[in-house]
C-alpha cells in the first residue's frame, strides 16, 4: 500500500508504567489480525520494550530517537521502515511530555509526534480514579494547543461501570473520545525487574501474552474509530532527503571484513540502524553467543560487544573459557573491539553479582563490575576524550545509559574512552569508559544514526587489521 494511504498513530501515557506497551502490542496484534501489515516503533532509546512490538509485528520494532539522532534522519529512517506497510504503531517513552530537560520538548513522545505528524492516543491509568481522570486529561490537552491529540485510552479499570464513567468525564472536560477502556486483568500483567520490563529474549510465554493483548484490546477498544483517526494523518512529508547509507568504503576490493556481534539472552541490546549502517559500510555481520560458542566467527576482524544483562547469566559466561581466550587473543593481536555498557562489564576480569559473588570474565579490562543497587539511567553529552580508530579527540557524542553496575577497581591512569559533560556541554562532569589501543568500552549506548562516521571508521578499521595479517603473512580463523 502507498505510504499516502498509511494509518499513522502514537499510543503516549500520562507517566510511565501506565500499560503503553500492554496496550501497544495488543494493538499492533489486533491489527494484524484484521490482515494489515504493521510497523512498530519506540519513542527514546528503550531496548527491552521494543521486543514485544517486534513480536506482535512480526517484523523489527525500530526506535524514534530525536534526541539522540538529528530529525532529518529519523524522517528518513521512518520513511525507509515504512515503505511496504498499511499501519505504524508508536508507543511513547515516559510521559507524554517528558524528555531530555524540564525546560521543553527535546526527546519527548510529544516532540515525537510533531515530528511525525502524527494524531495520539494517551492511556490514563484510572485504578485508583473516577472523576479526576477528566481533569488529568484536560490538563494534558491544554498543556500544549499546537499536539494533535486525538483521544483517549482508560486503564486497568475496575469494571464496565467504573469504566463508562470515567470515559465520560474525560469526554466531558475535554471534548475528545475515549476509544475505550481496558480491565485489570492478570492476562495483560508482563513481568518487571530493575531495568523495567523482562525482554522477550528471555524464556518466557510472550507469544501467549501477546495472543492474549491482542484479543483483550480487539474486545474493549473501538479499533474502527482508532483507526479512522490513524488514517487522517497527513502523507509523511516528501520533502524529506532520502539517505544514502553508502560511502567510497562500501565499494572497496576485496572481501568484506567481518564484524562479530554477540547475540543472545545475556547481550541483545543493538538498535537494527546500527548493524545496518555497518553493513551499508562495507562489513559482513556474523553474530555469535558468549553463552555458547567457544570461538569467534570464521574470518572475524571486528568484535561488537553491545548491552544486555551479563549479570543475570554470570555463571554461564564465566564458564565459556575459550571464548574468554579467543577475546584475548583477539586483543592482544589488537583486532577492533567495540563494548558497550553490559559488553564492558564481560570484559573486565569479574562480575560481582548482587549477591556478592565474583564471576571471572574476559579480562581485556582491569577491575571488577559489580551489582550497585542504584539505577544510572538517562542521556548524556559528552566528547571523544582522545583520536582512536573509532573517533577524534574533542568530537561530541549524545548517548544513554542505563544499567544498575559500576566500574570498580578501574585503574586511575587507563585512558577514558569519553568525557561526559553537563547538561549545557560545558562543564566537566566524570570521564568515562575506556579507549586503549584497538579497545574502545563505554557504558553510554551510541546510535551510529547520530553519528554515520562510526560505521565507516569501524568498518575502514577492519579492513586495516585484516591487511595487517596479509602483510604479516598471517591467516586467523
Amino acid at each position: 500500500m502507498k505510504d499516502t494511504l498509511m494509518a499513522r498513530l502514537i499510543i503516549a501515557g500520562t507517566s510511565s508504567g501506565v500499560g503503553k506497551t500492554t496496550i501497544t502490542a495488543g494493538l499492533i496484534a489486533a491489527l494484524r489480525v484484521r490482515g494489515l501489515s504493521v510497523q512498530a516503533f519506540k519513542v527514546g532509546p528503550d531496548y527491552i520494550d521494543p521486543t514485544y512490538h517486534t513480536l506482535a509485528a512480526g517484523r523489527p520494532c525500530r526506535n524514534l530517537d530525536a534526541w539522540m539522532v538529528p530529525p532529518d534522519r529519523v524522517l528518513a529512517s521512518f520513511r525507509r521502515a515504512t515503505r511496504d506497510v498499511e499501519a505504524t504503531v508508536v508507543e511513547g517513552v515516559m510521559g507524554l511530555y517528558d524528555g531530555f530537560g524540564y525546560d521543553d520538548e527535546a526527546g519527548s513522545t510529544a516532540a515525537a509526534a510533531k515530528l511525525l505528524e502524527a494524531p495520539v492516543v494517551l492511556v490514563v491509568d484510572a485504578s485508583k480514579m473516577a472523576r479526576s481522570a477528566g481533569a488529568i486529561a484536560l490538563g494534558y490537552r491544554q498543556f500544549d494547543p499546537d499536539l494533535n491529540l486525538a483521544g483517549f485510552i482508560a486503564n486497568r479499570v475496575g469494571g464496565d461501570g467504573h469504566g463508562r464513567g470515567v470515559a465520560a468525564a474525560i469526554e466531558r472536560a475535554t471534548g475528545l473520545p475515549v476509544f475505550g477502556w481496558l480491565p485489570r486483568d492478570p492476562r495483560l500483567a508482563i513481568p518487571e525487574r530493575y531495568l523495567g520490563l523482562v525482554p522477550t529474549r528471555e524464556p518466557g510465554r510472550w507469544t501467549d501474552f501477546v495472543h492474549s493483548a491482542g484479543e483483550i484490546v480487539a474486545s474493549h477498544l473501538d479499533l474502527d474509530r482508532i483507526l479512522t483517526v490513524a488514517r487522517q494523518a497527513p502523507p509523511p512529508c516528501e520533502a524529506v532527503r532520502e539517505e544514502t547509507i553508502d560511502s567510497p568504503e562500501t565499494h572497496a576490493s576485496g572481501e568484506r571484513p567481518v564484524i562479530a556481534v554477540a547475540s543472545d539472552e545475556a547481550f541483545h541490546f543493538t538498535y537494527p540502524e546500527n548493524l545496518e549502517r555497518l553493513e551499508a559500510a562495507g562489513a559482513e555481520i556474523a553474530f555469535f553467543s558468549p553463552l555458547r560458542d567457544g570461538r569467534l566467527p570464521p574470518r572475524t576482524a571486528g568484535v561488537m560487544l553491545s548491552g544486555g544483562f551479563p549479570e543475570l547469566y554470570a555463571t554461564d559466561l564465566s564458564g565459556n573459557v575459550p571464548l574468554h581466550a579467543a577475546l584475548r587473543d583477539a586483543h592482544d593481536g589488537r583486532m577492533p573491539i567495540y563494548a558497550e555498557c553490559g559488553g564492558l562489564m564481560y570484559l573486565t576480569e569479574a562480575i560481582v553479582d548482587d549477591q556478592g559473588r565474583e564471576h571471572p570474565m574476559a579480562g581485556l579490562l582491569p577491575g571488577r563490575s559489580a551489582m550497585s543497587g542504584g539505577l544510572t539511567l538517562g542521556y548524556r553529552l559528552g566528547r571523544a576524550a582522545r583520536d582512536s580508530w573509532l573517533f577524534k579527540a574533542g568530537e561530541a557524542i549524545r548517548g544513554h545509559e542505563f544499567h544498575y553496575s559500576s566500574w570498580i577497581d578501574r585503574p586511575a591512569g587507563l585512558p577514558a574512552a569519553l568525557e561526559l559533560t553537563g547538561r549545557d556541554g560545558h562543564v566537566p562532569d566524570r570521564p568515562e569508559g575506556a579507549c586503549e589501543r584497538n579497545l574502545w568500552a563505554s557504558y553510554v549506548h551510541l546510535h551510529f544514526d547520530g553519528l554515520p562516521e562510526l560505521a565507516f571508521r569501524f568498518v575502514a578499521a577492519c579492513r586495516t587489521w585484516r591487511s595487517s595479517l596479509a602483510a604479516a603473512g598471517e591467516c586467523r580463523q
